[in-house]
């Protein structure tokens, strides 16, 4: 069958580029799940905003010169579809077991359940954030904030689309199962609730919103990164093309709390306030404190570090072994990409104390992959930073140790602050607003998050974006809002 791979079709219901029209088994099992899809949607999307037209980019090819398009669309009406990037011919598996063979075209028998289990658990965080997200158009600091937040969700979207295309070409009635059941589940639920803690967390105001795409969907990244890596071809592809998408995320992530840091930086400068620490005057001024700031970042740090599963883990090892999940970027390491006879330092409590030990470097591969998600969170923060050092307000943002706040893995069942020390419970329930948000906290925010829906304003707490999406001008109506 010869697929121009590059180019997205657009005639069917399914936008794909996988050649679904001459798969019929496949393409009668999507239609399937298509309208059980827009339900879900219509219940659980953005809640208030179905029919407003938004100015969204659509992806039209998965050739990363040009890939997407950008147009006003009404989100139930958005062209949700299957999109692998290109099959490199000749591709060879390249770690584990059976580092050199040919990239597996079709599931390998001996794997099925645990490729299953990998695909289901990704494709699981793809509605999730969407349900936690729902609510927060209402609240929008801009018209857009708002766009921007209606395209991360639309994507999820769309990603959703990628792995249930995998369950359903690739494994059966099992997969048509699961296919549904991530359309059944839903975040913070009491009996069907998602399947990862980071992703039943309630999304409140647009400070967690912007902490959450740059902390959890970087998580996102450095899984689908991994996962790009895979001895499967077809889910390899899948994460490359995705990848492409995830990469906006991030940017509203970091470019939102960058623009939050700027608000407040500007505010206390023109009040002339140089300290940080005076939260009730800067407070006053209708910005949100650096300190109130540094909390966000300690709880979603923390709660995205619990992603990464037990440190040493034996399913993560066995995923390796047998040539499913890689590690972050695991082409340009350089070494055997088998880790037989190496060991990899890992962080454990040991005789009360917190330290390194050397272990296999089979099974401390979620390690190695948070230790790898830490250097990259960084790299934003130090960004961050640069803004409030170009104001002169002496403040730094910093990422707590990764003890802190902890509810899977070694340092699960202690207290540590943030800078790794530990703590009595009866220390951190005594302390434990100085690290994380309090109540306070959480109703100062909320009462700022009033909307602002006209084009070219911004909520009093953020700054205005550099520059626009697609190039728009300041003044662009991102967003038409339909009348209720």
């Amino acid at each position: 069958m010869n697929i121009n791979i590059t180019a997205v079709d657009y005639d069917g219901l399914i936008p794909n580029n996988v050649g679904l029209g001459q798969d019929e088994r496949v393409k009668r099992a999507l239609e399937k799940w298509h309208p059980g899809y827009i339900n879900w949607w219509n219940d659980m999307g953005p809640e208030g905003f179905q029919e407003s037209l938004v100015y969204l980019r659509t992806a039209i090819s998965v050739d990363p010169k040009g890939w997407a398009k950008f147009d006003y669309v009404r989100m139930p009406e958005y062209r949700w579809g299957v999109l692998l990037a290109p099959q490199h011919e000749g591709r060879k598996i390249p770690f584990g077991m059976h580092k050199g063979e040919d990239a597996w075209q079709e599931v390998p028998g001996e794997y099925r359940a645990m490729l299953r289990r990998l695909i289901v658990i990704q494709g699981d965080t793809e509605p999730a954030s969407v349900e936690q997200q729902r609510y927060l158009g209402k609240t929008a600091p801009s018209l857009y904030d708002m766009r921007n937040l209606f395209q991360v969700n639309v994507e999820e979207g769309r990603h959703l689309w990628a792995m249930v295309y995998l369950l359903q070409k690739y494994f059966g009635t099992d997969g048509r199962e699961e296919a549904e059941a991530l359309l059944q589940r839903r975040s913070g639920h009491a009996d069907t609730p998602r399947m990862l803690g980071a992703f039943n967390e309630k999304t409140p105001d647009w400070l967690s919103f912007f902490m959450f795409t740059y902390f959890t969907d970087r998580d996102g990244k450095m899984q689908l990164e991994a996962l790009a890596q895979s001895g499967f071809d077809p889910l390899s592809r899948t994460c490359r093309f995705m990848l492409t998408e995830e990469a906006h995320h991030m940017f509203v992530g970091e470019t939102g709390v960058t623009r939050v840091i700027q608000r407040t930086c500007e505010a206390m400068k023109e009040a002339g306030i140089n300290d940080p620490t005076n939260i009730e005057a800067v407070r006053k001024l209708g910005v949100i404190d650096l300190p109130t700031i540094q909390k966000k970042a300690n709880m979603h740090f923390s709660l995205t570090l619990d992603l990464f599963g037990n440190e040493i883990s034996t399913n993560a090892a066995n995923a390796f072994h047998a040539g499913l999940k890689g590690r972050y970027r695991e082409d340009r390491l350089k070494d055997d990409h088998q880790l037989e006879n190496v060991t990899y330092p890992v962080l454990r409590l040991i005789d009360g104390k917190i330290q390194n030990a050397d272990t296999p470097a089979l099974s401390a591969l979620n390690m190695r992959l948070r230790d790898d998600y830490v250097v990259d969170a960084n790299i934003g923060v130090g960004r961050w930073n640069k803004v409030i050092a170009e104001h002169g307000i002496p403040f730094e943002i910093k990422l707590p140790h990764v003890a802190f706040h902890r509810h899977i893995g070694e340092f699960a069942s202690i207290k540590a602050d943030v800078n790794g020390n530990l703590l009595s419970d009866a220390e951190w329930e005594k302390r434990k607003a100085e690290f994380l948000p309090s109540d306070s906290d959480r109703e100062f925010i909320e009462s700022l998050m009033q909307p602002q829906f006209e084009p070219n304003k911004f909520a009093s707490w953020i700054a205005p974006p550099r520059v626009g999406i697609d190039n728009k001008p300041g003044d662009f109506e991102y967003v038409k809002i339909a009348d209720a």
